[in-house]
């Protein structure tokens, strides 16, 4: 795929293809990190320092009572031991650590190119647009951290939400260059381009509603399908409670949310795929959104019926970017 190109668009492509995979590495360890509950377990952002673990048993002893001082422990974790401690610490300091590798390997190639290739420099502007989005998710995973550090024995699951969104961003924005670099073929029969984009926008949603999910423990509440413990609506809420804006904060509104917006994702691909053949359109495009989808839908009911299974809810997660990924692929071959 990447025989006879010229040196700076060869250059170009392999960095892409690493970046992508690790910001979907990185999301599976955050992912990872926050179902082991980890996230809090280093209460300081050390930008600057904290690129070795502690290496002595004083130091681990300083972290650990530092964690001691939060919510999080006193409240729940109030028996843990410091091997248990040691588990959770590693958890984060991994995804702290795959965070700085990121934020270096998104510039430091870029300014290499920059130096080498004076004639392209306007062909490499845009990419620094990765970067500027990489240091301001650094700012918003402390962000994230800090809002359970004071008050909460937990990060807010807004924060959270915005967290993972940004993560998103990025990597839709780094699959966007590299299929742009890779010429991928486009329709010759268009799609109106507002079915996409609503199409888009309920992915979006719903990813939103699976961290909010997250962030408030909800998988935790139902775990029937399809019902909700024997009902259609909640036990614990009423109509009402769906249309109060503070129901973002409710566990059980949220899920209810969750579900059905996946019912009507489900109905829109049967749109979809009708309309695709309807039209003439290339199905073979749709192959992967179809699946993507289907297997997605699958791993949400196991998660969900396995009392969220660690396993499951981390695939359930990185299901998310092959979605994401497969409708941006339709709307950039529809443009």
């Amino acid at each position: 795929m990447i025989v006879n190109m010229d040196p700076f668009k060869r250059f170009i492509e392999i960095w892409l293809y690493s970046m992508f995979i690790l910001v979907f590495l990185i999301v599976a360890v955050g992912g990872l990190t926050r179902l082991t509950d980890s996230g809090l377990s280093i209460t300081e952002w050390e930008l600057f320092k904290g690129i070795l673990p502690p290496l002595t048993d004083a130091k681990w002893l300083f972290y650990f009572d530092e964690y001691k001082k939060i919510p999080e422990y006193v409240e729940i974790n109030y028996n843990m031991t410091l091997s248990e401690f040691k588990v959770i610490y590693y958890w984060e300091y991994g995804h702290r650590i795959l965070a700085r590798l990121i934020g270096l390997f998104s510039i430091v190639p870029l300014i290499y190119l920059f130096i080498k290739y004076k004639n392209e420099r306007k062909n490499i502007y845009k990419y620094f647009l990765i970067f500027i989005l990489i240091c301001f998710q650094g700012f918003l995973g402390w962000f994230m951290v800090s809002s359970g550090l004071i008050d909460n024995t937990d990060v807010s699951h807004y924060r959270l939400a915005l967290h993972l969104f940004v993560a998103l961003l990025i990597i839709s924005l780094i699959f966007w260059f590299l299929i742009n670099n890779l010429n991928v073929e486009k329709f010759s029969i268009k799609i109106p381009n507002k079915i996409l984009n609503l199409f888009l926008i309920l992915i979006i949603t719903q990813i939103i509603l699976g961290a909010f999910l997250a962030g408030l423990d909800g998988g935790l509440l139902y775990n029937t399908w399809p019902d909700m413990n024997g009902f259609v609506l909640p036990s614990d809420i009423n109509y009402k409670d769906l249309f109060r804006l503070d129901s973002t904060n409710n566990p059980s509104v949220i899920q209810f949310y969750h579900r059905k917006i996946a019912y009507i994702i489900l109905l829109f691909l049967i749109y979809l795929n009708y309309f695709f053949l309807k039209k003439g359109i290339d199905y073979k495009s749709l192959i992967v959104l179809n699946l993507a989808i289907l297997f997605q839908v699958a791993l949400g009911i196991i998660t969900l019926l396995s009392g969220v299974k660690i396993s499951y809810a981390s695939l359930h997660q990185l299901g998310s970017i092959i979605v994401l990924t497969s409708v941006i692929t339709l709307i950039y071959k529809n443009n």
